[in-house]
């Protein structure tokens, strides 16, 4: 009984890019509209392509490689959308030709000092912040985008929490 290859072979993945890499860039460049986000997705498309893969069938591996390419694609929409809103929350928040200086250095005291305790946290314990508070991402999304439990996710965010209060007071 033979079994099932972990990963495709990178001179296979080498072949797929030379017969859809163009396709596929096209494509995107028609979803995304830019030329630099679109041969990302194209290139992140092609790594799933080695790392996964070998879980999809040799003959709707074209139509596979088409349909991770819309959800990178869809993917950096979001990413794209949530940085923008981001930056519109912290434009609106500052305000600052209204501000008293005092209150614009009391700001950007508070600014720093929450800067330095995100930087203490342990990497995943930030990782999971910074996708929640600052990619306004869910839980669930971001369990499956780190490979982790939910709970694990929820964890790491409880327990980064409790330590920025606890750094912050």
């Amino acid at each position: 009984m033979s079994q099932e290859p972990q990963t495709l072979s990178p001179e296979y993945v080498a072949a797929m890019v030379a017969a859809h890499g163009q396709e596929l860039q096209r494509f995107l460049l028609g979803v995304l509209r830019d030329s630099a986000t679109a041969a990302d997705c194209v290139q992140a498309t092609f790594t799933k392509l080695l790392e996964r893969g070998h879980a999809s069938r040799p003959e709707t591996r074209r139509a596979w490689l088409f349909k991770v390419a819309f959800q990178e694609a869809m993917l950096a929409k979001r990413k794209s959308a949530t940085g923008d809103r981001v930056l519109r929350k912290a434009a609106w928040g500052l305000n600052l030709g209204s501000e008293s200086p005092d209150g614009q250095a009391i700001r950007l005291e508070s600014v720093e000092q929450v800067r330095r305790a995100m930087d203490d946290l342990p990497p995943e314990q930030r990782q999971v912040v910074w996708m929640r508070i600052y990619e306004e991402k869910t839980f669930a999304v971001i369990a499956e985008e780190l490979q982790i439990p939910i709970g694990t996710a929820l964890g790491r965010m409880r327990t980064a929490l409790q330590k920025l209060r606890k750094a912050l007071e």
